[in-house]
């Protein structure tokens, strides 16, 4: 693939673009200044008990490692770490165009410069195709100021999103080498973190001095979990649909005379969906973890849509908007099985015009259900990760028609005596990957970027950057590094007893939890949604006014300040620790030893494979 001669070239800004270019994005007090205090914490382990091992086994060098935390400096501090050593750091976009991604970059520099302004920073140009090809930009703060605070990823470009073949990471290794990078920093999602996890590991063990970071960003808000509480982009995404929801919901009430089916990007989990429908409010919203939990067939999700337009028709309503995640399509048992068989034979090398004739008896029977054009889409070569290419495959089409042929159906039968069924299809996948990014993924980006520079400078290699209680104003972040190996699990298809994780271990992409108090409030809603036409309009992305500090509902709604609840567990640990000395008295020495042996009891029952804070995979 060819790299675009005008990346990271200086070009001409919009009057908007200007001003957002000035904005200078928070630092929590913790990052503030030239000295910042790194405590090490207790070592990681893995959220599923029953993957330690294999973990371990696989990741030898960078399984195990501390949490770090990032504190304010005192005097003390500041005095002994006035002095830095210069570091060389490489940079590469290994993820899809995601807003706020450009304020990685600078927070590294800025990161860099502040500590020692000898110290390089160099931009990979092309993605990953850069990174083993070793193509390079030096990055100056006059090529970086026409992209803070920017969209897109113009800046470097991206191409593969994977390293992962032994080809690509001896490539990657061998440009660090060449180049002396004393650290990598990889920004991207799910499987691009898994890579950095890989790439880590086996630069440790080649003794390869480059140290590997990441960072999440990912427009699919699937990189979730107990140290993740959102990725950086997801905030400005949700609110770029969220307002052309908005507006088509509008629409819909105005006309009054069409179903409006809206696909909005997600990849294989619905956050994006969730985050939008609390957003806009449109009347039908189909998650696919749903689907997934409660087994729906292709044809329960297309009888209850009908149920939807019959129940809003008793009203005299004859429009309507349904918003669905572009993994809807394989949360459904029998589209997923499908697809499973026609990726199987990709990779068998089958030609995609060979491949209907290949297919078992039944799914031959499903695909010739499809309508034409789904299985046009469905035969699409698989995508860099080696999935279907859910971006492709237009299943708000598939729902409208067989939705409308459901309605005539109903009709024919005098089961449904309204007005004809009539649809309007929509696909909401780039129209805000490359937009300004909000407030929040301005400051997010920039902070990580920041924490990146510091696990580097630190010397600490296989870790993520993260921050919580992001919820709260930006003075109130707490900042840290987590080993990525700490985030991994293998495969588990069910919570039943003898269920044994499978596959090698990776990263996952988090489902949306239907336990969670964000699924609760739109559950609690769907009624009125259905029948109300309630519809909210947040409008534009705000940069400057009441509106510009908003954040995302699912991030508001949760209780996700993980370090801090560490840090509350340490406090009570010390406390007890205080209260039970040697020397205090024999019942106060009995009662601690009663408690604490119940408190083991508890956590042991509640650390089994089968917590229900364990993300399935393919449910259905």
């Amino acid at each position: 693939m060819s790299m675009n001669a005008d990346l990271g070239k200086p070009r001409e800004l919009t009057g908007l673009q200007q001003r957002r270019a000035l904005y200078q994005p928070e630092l929590p007090p913790c990052l503030q200044g030239k000295a910042i205090r790194v405590e090490l914490g207790d070592a990681t382990t893995t959220i599923d008990p029953t993957c330690v091992n294999m973990v371990a086994q696989e990741f030898p060098h960078t399984f195990g490692q501390p949490l770090v935390h990032f504190l304010k400096s005192n005097k003390l501090d500041a005095q002994a770490t006035d002095a830095h050593t210069s570091i060389r750091v490489g940079v590469v976009f290994s993820g899809r165009q995601s807003p706020g991604g450009h304020n990685v970059i600078w927070g590294i520099y800025d990161a860099m410069k502040t500590q020692n302004p000898q110290s390089v920073l160099l931009g990979f140009i092309g993605g990953t195709e850069g990174l083993f090809t070793n193509k390079t930009l030096k990055i100056t703060d006059d090529v970086l100021s026409a992209y803070k605070n920017q969209g897109g990823f113009d800046f470097l470009g991206r191409t593969v999103d994977q390293i992962h073949t032994t080809e690509q990471v001896n490539a990657a290794m061998s440009t660090c080498c060449d180049l002396d990078l004393d650290g990598l920093v990889i920004i991207g999602g799910v499987t691009s973190n898994s890579d950095a996890a890989q790439l880590a590991e086996t630069f440790a063990s080649h003794n390869c001095k480059t140290k590997v970071v990441g960072v999440p960003v990912s427009l699919n808000g699937d990189l979730k979990n107990q140290f993740v509480e959102t990725t950086v982009g997801f905030d400005t995404v949700c609110k770029v649909n969220s307002q052309l929801i908005s507006n088509v919901c509008l629409d819909a009430i105005s006309a009054g005379k069409y179903y409006h089916f809206i696909r909005v990007m997600g990849w294989k989990a619905s956050h994006v969906a969730l985050e939008c429908a609390l957003q806009s409010q449109p009347n039908m919203v189909i998650l696919g973890e749903e689907v997934a939990f409660s087994k729906l067939t292709l044809k329960e999700i297309v009888s209850k849509i009908c149920d939807g337009v019959q129940e809003r028709a008793t009203q005299d309503k004859y429009h309507g908007v349904l918003l669905i995640s572009e993994g809807l399509i394989e949360s459904i048992p029998e589209m997923y099985a499908l697809i499973q068989e026609i990726n199987i034979l990709h990779s068998n090398k089958v030609p995609e015009n060979k491949i209907p004739s290949q297919l078992s008896p039944w799914a031959t029977a499903l695909y010739n259900y499809l309508p034409p054009f789904i299985r046009r889409e469905l035969l699409l070569h698989q995508d860099s990760d080696n999935s279907a290419q859910l971006s492709q495959i237009d299943t708000e089409q598939l729902l409208a028609h067989l939705v409308e042929a459901e309605m005539n159906r109903r009709t024919k039968e005098g089961k449904y005596k309204g007005r004809k069924f009539s649809s309007v299809c929509h696909f909401f996948g780039y129209q805000a990957r490359g937009s300004l990014p909000s407030n929040f993924d301005c400051d997010y980006s920039y902070v990580l970027g920041h924490i990146c520079m510091h696990i580097l400078a630190a010397g600490l290699n296989g870790y993520m950057a993260f921050a919580t209680n992001l919820k709260e104003p930006t003075n109130k972040w707490r900042c840290a590094a987590v080993p990525l190996t700490a985030m991994m699990s293998l495969k588990r298809h069910s919570r039943s007893p003898g269920a044994v994780p499978t596959g090698k271990p990776v990263i996952h992409p988090s489902p949306v939890d239907l336990q969670g108090k964000a699924y609760a409030v739109l559950r609690e809603k769907a009624s009125s949604f259905l029948l109300d036409d309630f519809y909210r309009t947040p409008g534009g992305i705000q940069y400057d006014g009441s509106g510009a500090d908003v954040k995302p509902i699912t991030l508001t709604v949760e209780d996700q300040d993980y370090l801090g609840d560490i840090e509350l567990l340490q406090d009570y640990l010390e406390k007890v620790r205080n209260i039970v000395k040697p020397g205090c008295s024999r019942e106060i020495l009995k009662a601690a030893i009663s408690s604490m042996s119940s408190v083991k009891d508890v956590l042991k029952v509640m650390s089994t494979p089968f917590s229900a804070e364990l993300p399935l995979f393919n449910l259905n």
